[in-house]
């Protein structure tokens, strides 16, 4: 029987034997792609390739790449043939062979390679395809009845545009028993009769942004075979689920569920297993769980799993331990696993646990609007309840949506979605681009890429192409106009792989502007943005332009900071630490990196303690130009976002740090002076971000510290040495008046409960309680309701009290009530916009802040409206 090993092997073998290149897989993260969310087929990282953009490294190739879609999550586990995390077989030609080649190989792996029966191989094609046709019957002698014609047979763009043509797909039959039963069931039925196992796209056209459809340059071939669908075929298994693949990740789903895959388990089993592949390799391509985006899609992929296992009976945390056999099995292909599996550990358990908490609040918050709408008899889910979930309490919309529809209610997807969109035109007006007011300037996709010379020279001679003014061309521009200005060579950096671009001044021979920006568009053009300041400058002027020296000097300081920082914390951390962002200045840097806990002290001091000790070593720094493949064999660090052509540049500082990089650096690491850590912080789960200074900034910060010390030592009557000792005196002063305020506010509190219980009234048959308390912290507001929710045994209390100048609101309910009659939480959501807040909490207790103390008063009338005008329904 055929692993899954030798079966992956086996194909890459057969191609290159047709004189395929293999290539590894790429990252799931498309480069240089906005188009494209994740990589979700094999030919998504090729299609530079397809278009003619770039030069491919052969024109045949095969690869094994590493895919993702949650388009269908839906149906994973209920089909044999979905997948939110698959691998695709594919081999690809790039101007080189056509249909012919590729049916007859296609034919030849299934049929001779594999064995397959070739009796039970269908074909389809698009119905207009007569060309497909010839070559499938009477090039390689496929009977024209197991050839059909389908509309569906074409392939469009992966992405918004980009490659795409005709295609032919080849189906098993797998038999009666596998099928609807129907007579007119055939390749494309929905059943699982005609397996789909490879596609065969004869990609000759190129969708562009108009929605046109462009000849591309030469006809090229583009397969995909789903690795996962084969195995279960020549396995003779029921679903992919029963392949080598998965057996050892049902395996570990049995034994910590203690159930079998069968019967009620089987699904939930079957999308565990499923999605735990997926949340692995995500995170392992150094995608990290979030709002937006791909990182949103492992989200929803990661908390799906987590709510499912609960369904089988597994505990909190049990995701982290599948990641083992994951490894394990995978491990051996893909490197990464193995590398990064401490990590990926740490990232699904963080998000583990987070979950947990909106679960046990959002689930509760849920079920009781489900429970107040089935009494209702009402069928729909409202859009607005749907995100106030959502952005309240980060509960996942399409968990609120499973959930409804677990109850037999429906939501309001539409509603949701237009709340969701206002938020986003919200925050999207609030980001203009830098960038928005040349973008849609025609010259630019005329002039082509700026040539830069400011590697070694800081001052060039260049003719000004374009002059334009808030984002229009003009021919000339006066003094005291800002412009933005476009040269056909420069010195000046443009903006661009995290560092900040030059400043400087463009002198003429009838004019001088001063440059305070410099900006890089997509398609490699300089813009130079700043005012004039003497005569004009006119489209055509040679011009001298010079970068401010001092300014590049200290942003290539710390531009090498944090390539010596990056390396110094693989070796400090591990290897599974890489970039995830950065900005670079002349004051200081910024570095966000992946890496699933808070850095310890010790930990910062070593990273410190070794930068600085090879910025002693004075390294040199050296830059090669070179083939991206020749520098990744170096061992080159690349990153995940970023786009490189054929040609790159490798920046490395002695043997200790080689990255791949297109920025400004010192020419020895001596240059740098020293390096700083000032903060090191979480910005979203599994990426933390380091805060430094080098150079000038780190003697300047030093000489701020060391003078703030003295200060310290004269107000202190000690020497420098004893600073923290009198400071640590000072701080425990601090403390044991803290808590002597703390006692005497809750011995206050006792004497308050006893008086506002007095104020208690009865509200439709329950004790209720409201009134407004000043001058307590919310902490010692919530101790207060503590009190009067035990004193009073049964009712509601609402307390209202401004602290600094903010509100806070307080709901409580006791346990007879809570989540019965009465929801704290539903309560406070209602009454929190009064005082310009929001907030939330559990059916027996809700807080929330506000910024307009004056609302107080209405919060707490419209909380007694509530309680008795519909308390059975809230």
């Amino acid at each position: 029987m055929w692993s899954s090993e030798n079966l992956r092997e086996s194909f890459l073998e057969f191609f290159e034997g047709k004189g395929h290149l293999r290539l590894p897989s790429f990252s799931m993260i498309p480069v240089g792609d906005p188009t494209l969310l994740l990589i979700g087929a094999g030919m998504a990282p090729l299609k530079p390739y397809f278009r003619g953009d770039e030069e491919p490294p052969s024109k045949r190739v095969t690869t094994c790449q590493k895919c993702v879609r949650a388009g269908d999550i839906e149906r994973v586990g209920r089909t044999s043939r979905h997948h939110t995390f698959f691998e695709m077989l594919g081999n690809f030609s790039f101007g080189d062979y056509f249909k012919k080649e590729a049916a007859l190989w296609g034919w030849e792996y299934l049929s001779k390679v594999l064995k397959l029966d070739p009796e039970r191989l269908w074909v389809s094609i698009h119905p207009d395809d007569d060309e497909a046709f010839e070559v499938w019957k009477n090039v390689v002698g496929v009977p024209s009845g197991r050839i059909v014609r389908l509309e569906d047979n074409f392939w469009g763009p992966i992405g918004l545009t980009g490659p795409c043509g005709p295609c032919s797909e080849l189906y098993y039959d797998r038999g009666a028993a596998s099928g609807c039963g129907e007579k007119s069931c055939l390749p494309g039925c929905d059943c699982d009769r005609y397996m789909e196992v490879w596609n065969l796209v004869f990609t000759g056209l190129n969708k562009i942004e108009s929605g046109e459809f462009l000849t591309l340059p030469a006809r090229c071939i583009d397969t995909g075979l789903g690795f996962e669908r084969l195995l279960m075929l020549m396995q003779d298994k029921k679903s992919p689920f029963d392949t080598d693949l998965f057996t050892p990740l049902i395996r570990s789903i049995e034994e910590l569920s203690g159930k079998k895959m069968e019967g009620a388990s089987e699904v939930p089993m079957k999308i565990v297993a499923d999605h735990i592949r997926a949340i692995s390799f995500m995170i392992a391509d150094g995608i990290g769980p979030s709002n937006e985006g791909r990182g949103y899609v492992l989200r929803r992929i990661l908390r799906r799993a987590a709510r499912l296992g609960k369904v089988l009976g597994m505990e909190t945390n049990f995701l982290s331990s599948l990641v083992e056999p994951v490894s394990s099995v995978m491990g051996k292909v893909y490197p990464e696993l193995m590398e990064r599996r401490e990590y990926i550990q740490s990232i699904v358990r963080q998000e583990e646990e987070n979950f947990e908490r909106t679960l046990e609040q959002g689930s509760a918050l849920l079920s009781e609007k489900l429970e107040s709408l089935l009494k209702k008899g009402e069928k729909i889910l409202p859009g607005e309840e749907v995100f106030r979930l959502y952005d309240t309490y980060g509960f996942p919309w399409e968990l609120t949506r499973e959930m409804a529809q677990e109850r037999g209610l429906d939501v309001d997807e539409t509603g949701f979605k237009q709340f969701l969109e206002e938020q986003k035109e919200r925050a999207r007006a609030d980001q203009e681009a830098k960038l928005a007011s040349i973008a849609g300037a025609s010259f630019i996709l005329k002039a082509g890429k700026t040539d830069f010379v400011g590697y070694k020279e800081l001052r060039a001679t260049a003719e000004i192409l374009a002059i334009l003014k808030n984002g229009d061309s003009f021919s000339e521009a006066l003094e005291g106009e800002a412009v933005d200005l476009v040269l056909n060579r420069t010195v000046f950096y443009g903006e661009s792989g995290g560092q900040l671009g030059d400043c400087g001044k463009i002198e003429g021979a009838s004019g001088s502007a001063l440059i305070n920006d410099t900006l890089k568009t997509p398609e490699g053009l300089v813009v130079h943005r700043g005012r004039i300041v003497s005569g004009k400058l006119s489209v055509g002027d040679e011009v001298q332009v010079e970068v401010e020296p001092a300014r590049r000097r200290e942003t290539a300081r710390h531009h090498s900071a944090t390539h010596l920082l990056q390396a110094a914390l693989r070796e400090v951390l591990g290897k599974h630490v890489s970039q995830a962002g950065s900005l670079v200045g002349p004051e200081s840097f910024r570095f966000d990196f992946s890496h699933f806990k808070a850095l310890s002290r010790e930990e910062i001091k070593k990273v410190e303690d070794l930068i600085n000790s090879l910025i002693l070593e004075n390294l040199p720094v050296t830059t090669d130009e070179l083939s991206h493949e020749e520098a990744l064999s170096r061992g080159a660090l690349a990153f995940f976002g970023e786009k490189y052509g054929a040609v790159v540049r490798l920046v490395s500082m002695g043997s200790f740090s080689r990255e791949l990089c297109g920025g400004t650096h010192v020419q020895a690491t001596g240059e740098i002076g020293c390096v700083k850590i000032i903060s090191e912080g979480a910005i979203s789960s599994g990426i933390r971000r380091i805060e430094g200074l080098a150079a000038m900034s780190a003697l300047r910060f030093f000489q701020s510290s060391h003078e703030m010390l003295r200060d310290f030592s004269q107000d202190f009557k000690v020497s420098i040495e004893e600073v923290p000792q009198a400071l640590e005196r000072l701080k425990q002063q601090v403390r044991d008046s803290s808590r002597k305020s703390s006692d005497l506010e809750k011995e206050l509190s006792l004497y308050r409960a006893d008086d506002l219980l007095r104020k208690t009234r009865e509200i439709g048959g329950i004790h209720f309680l409201s009134a407004r308390v000043s001058g307590v912290a919310p902490q010692a507001l919530r101790e207060l309701g503590d009190r009067l929710r035990e004193k009073m045994k049964s009712g509601v209390v609402i307390l209202g009290g401004e602290h600094e100048g903010k509100a806070a609101l307080l709901a409580m309910v006791t346990p007879d009530l809570a989540g019965k009659k009465l929801s704290a939480g539903k309560i406070i959501s209602e009454i929190a916009p009064l005082v310009e807040g929001r907030g939330g909490g559990r059916p027996d207790m809700a807080q929330a802040g506000g910024k307009n103390p004056a609302g107080l008063e209405l919060a707490l009338k419209k909380a007694e409206e509530i309680v008795g005008g519909n308390n059975s329904d809230v």
